[in-house]
């Protein structure tokens, strides 16, 4: 089949989770289908890795959107706009205006949208649009609004989560088929819009993962993250300023590294016992490293966002996993089995402790991890869910 696939980000580097699930899709299905790829890119340099994707599409169109969010403009056409800020700054007139052209000259089967807020970009068209949603935005936003530190300014933003859930909830009613990427999201995207038919297709491991490698331990906890994403943000400070202390004082010599994009929103973090360290959105060799060297991923998570990526990827590293419910959320793992859940920071550091002080349980929970990713989260089988997908919609 021809399938024009647009995203709101460029596949590569796969340094998020919505960038490791749409380049890995992208290599398994284009065994089988024709992809033409359309992404918005925020500089003119990303455009350089536009040759990695070039083995697994017809074509890669690239737009330009503003590199910055914040901007004064993008403010302004939201306050004046029916449309929420997620979409103003995600929207390019340069793809709006491209896309007839390419639709009319690709003779597609399928469009296939990776978030809802790529879809104002869409034509009127015949060709079934798969809308498939990463995460649940109004949530998201929803949390971040309830917990906004300036409680004056709440009803303003409340606005715009309602917009959010507006249009959410329009592109998922408009699309020939909505995929979501847990159970929980296909649940919710239903009570929302009665009726609504959602399939879901899960988050996998990368191929950059997927490899084997020896058991290793060390007291040496892991937050890894890209944070401009405000869920891991608020994460990483739960992490540093609520559950940490309560794990030194269990074991003194315990240390901590929280790294990822854009870490200067956390800098602040930074102590003696507690290391930042950015990594570069192309360096995929130093996130290899540090989920293959240090001791617990521990990811106090509250926020909604779809399935972590980050679990499934320790999980693959044999880096034993110490998370809530709402961080699990998407994966289908045991507590004590193949994971380990909490709720409070001090349920979390108590987990910590745990594990580090048994080395068999820390042992058995990292083999049983592997073993359960290698059984449910690999791309190719994905990939053919998604396919299947396809092949249905055509129908």
């Amino acid at each position: 089949m021809r399938i024009l696939m647009l995203t709101p980000y460029l596949p590569y580097p796969t340094n998020s989770g919505g960038q490791i699930r749409s380049n890995n899709l992208i290599k398994h299905l284009s065994k089988k289908h024709e992809i033409t790829l359309c992404s918005l890119v925020k500089n003119e340099v990303d455009k350089k890795y536009i040759e990695k994707l070039k083995p697994f599409c017809k074509k890669v169109y690239v737009f330009k959107r503003p590199a910055r969010p914040w901007t004064l403009p993008n403010i302004v056409r939201t306050g004046f706009s029916a449309l929420p800020f997620l979409v103003i700054r995600n929207f390019s007139q340069e793809e709006k205006k491209a896309l007839p052209n390419i639709i009319a000259d690709g003779n597609f089967d399928i469009i296939h949208a990776e978030t809802f807020y790529v879809s104002p970009h869409i034509p009127k068209t015949n060709i079934p649009t798969v809308l498939v949603d990463q995460t649940i935005e109004y949530q998201v936003y929803q949390h971040y609004v309830k917990n906004y530190h300036f409680p004056f300014l709440r009803p303003l933003l409340y606005i715009d989560v309602f917009k959010i859930k507006y249009w959410e909830s329009y592109y998922w009613k408009k699309a020939a088929q909505v995929v979501a990427v847990s159970e929980r999201d296909a649940e919710i995207m239903k009570q929302t819009v009665p009726g609504l038919k959602v399939d879901v297709v899960p988050n996998g491991v990368g191929d950059d993962f997927s490899q084997k490698i020896p058991m290793h331990f060390g007291k040496t906890l892991l937050f890894m993250g890209n944070y401009a994403w405000l869920q891991n943000s608020e994460a990483a400070r739960i992490l540093a300023k609520e559950v940490f202390p309560l794990i030194r004082e269990k074991i003194p010599e315990v240390k901590l590294v929280i790294a990822g994009q854009f870490t200067n929103k956390i800098g602040d973090l930074l102590t003696d016992n507690i290391e930042i360290k950015d990594i570069a959105v192309d360096d995929i060799g130093s996130v290899q490293h540090y989920y293959r060297t240090c001791g617990v991923l521990v990811t106090p998570l509250y926020g909604p966002g779809g399935t972590r990526l980050k679990i499934l990827s320790a999980m693959s590293s044999m880096l034993p996993v110490v998370t809530t419910k709402v961080g699990i959320t998407g994966i289908n793992a045991t507590n004590r089995e193949n994971v380990l859940i909490g709720e409070s920071p001090k349920e979390l550091a108590h987990l910590v402790a745990e594990i580090l002080n048994d080395r068999k349980f820390y042992q058995r929970i990292a083999l049983n991890a592997r073993k359960f990713v290698e059984a449910n989260y690999y791309y190719e089988a994905i990939a053919e869910k998604l396919s299947n997908i396809y092949e249905e919609v055509r129908m």
